[in-house]
């Protein structure tokens, strides 16, 4: 079932999608006549799922649960407003939201880190940037060649960069996070805690995504398993982002983000493609900054943008900053990003629009930058072709 046309499912195509989970056998909990629910959840025949060799490691018990969400308030009444607002049966989501936990460890984990931890990039480098993880992107990359390869010629994404991406989130499959999904999604929406900026809306729009997502697949919203935020499969996409971003790109019907290495490629080539990605341009230049005292205004003023690409190559020299000859015939626009090292100096690079671009992915200049020096990384050893 396919939404591409950009109208909305109506209650006939989520019946018929749900009917993959069992719901055709259950028409009075849809609030459908028996002989309505036989024509309209009869599921079409669907192609097998195509597997990639992706070896997984053995997923971990899952964590503790607290209370579940049958009854509650603000949870059925959500089931309601999805229901009205993404043609989802009402009693469906009702039913999913009852089976649904409070997860503590979802609670805690989402919490910011203590005030006062210094950041530290090359001890952040240095988990990603290793033998093994290395190793692992070479085999990844070997596996999954063809699909990377047109990945790039239609998106001009590096495959070094997408393989990189997906070293760093998931370690090529062997973290994928071992949280129901329900579990965490429902956890951050209505019961976020107390100690940082409120979120639950955001959790709260994941979460319709994540049974919309459940609806057009078929899956079962019980089983899927991802990380405590609510990511899944080998690129970590929140449910938002895989209908939005997520590709089919094997053609075999299904958006399989955790089986489907193909899938996998072109939905992180996508994603980038989408938030901006331009051919053949750089992530970063080196940068040297001013030494003396009276230069230190200049830099306060340029990593005053934090990542967001604001200063020509000529303003950076105006502020003291120096870039090779190839940044100095930069034409965009660009940020100086600072990367701390605890008590030893920050090290900075000038980060172009692809830089940002990679940090949509996450928030994050150390989390860019891993990526980047992961891919060169594997670029250098795979060497040419």
């Amino acid at each position: 079932m396919s939404t591409s046309s950009g109208s909305r499912p109506t209650r006939r195509h989520w019946l018929a999608a749900l009917a993959a989970l069992g719901w055709g056998a259950a028409p009075a909990l849809l609030g459908l006549p028996a002989a309505a629910a036989q024509r309209q959840t009869t599921a079409p025949a669907q192609k097998p799922r195509a597997k990639a060799a992706i070896k997984l490691k053995p997923r971990r018990r899952s964590p503790p649960a607290g209370p579940a969400y049958a009854g509650h308030p603000a949870a059925m009444t959500f089931a309601e407003e999805v229901a009205n607002e993404r043609g989802l049966p009402v009693d469906w989501l009702r039913q999913q939201l009852a089976q649904a936990r409070r997860l503590p460890t979802v609670q805690q984990l989402i919490m910011p880190p203590p005030v006062g931890v210094p950041k530290n990039w090359a001890a952040y480098r240095a988990r990603f940037i290793e033998p093994q993880r290395i190793n692992a992107g070479l085999a990844f990359w070997q596996q999954h060649a063809r699909w990377l390869s047109e990945a790039e010629t239609r998106w001009g994404v590096p495959p070094e960069i997408v393989a990189a991406i997906v070293g760093v989130e998931t370690f090529y499959g062997r973290i994928t996070g071992n949280f129901r999904l329900i579990d965490a999604l429902a956890t951050l929406s209505f019961d976020f805690p107390t100690g940082r900026r409120d979120r639950s809306a955001f959790f709260r729009s994941e979460l319709a995504e994540f049974f919309v997502l459940c609806a057009r697949e078929g899956r079962d919203p019980q089983a899927m398993k991802g990380s405590f935020a609510g990511a899944w499969g080998l690129p970590q996409f929140m449910p938002g982002s895989v209908n939005r971003w997520a590709l089919d790109f094997d053609g075999d019907d299904h958006v399989d983000l955790m089986d489907s290495g193909a899938d996998v490629v072109g939905s992180v080539a996508h994603f980038l493609a989408g938030h901006g990605w331009q051919r053949d341009l750089p992530t970063h230049y080196a940068v040297a900054l001013p030494t003396e005292p009276a230069g230190a205004v200049g830099t306060v003023m340029l990593l005053a943008p934090d990542i967001r690409p604001s200063f020509t190559a000529a303003e950076f020299a105006a502020h003291g900053a120096t870039l090779p000859k190839e940044g100095q015939a930069h034409e965009g626009l660009l940020a100086l990003v600072e990367l701390q090292n605890g008590d030893a100096p920050a090290t900075h690079v000038a980060g172009t629009a692809n830089f940002y671009v990679i940090t949509r992915y996450n928030w994050s200049a150390y989390y860019a930058m891993a990526v980047i020096d992961l891919a060169a990384a594997l670029r250098q050893a795979r060497g040419p072709g």
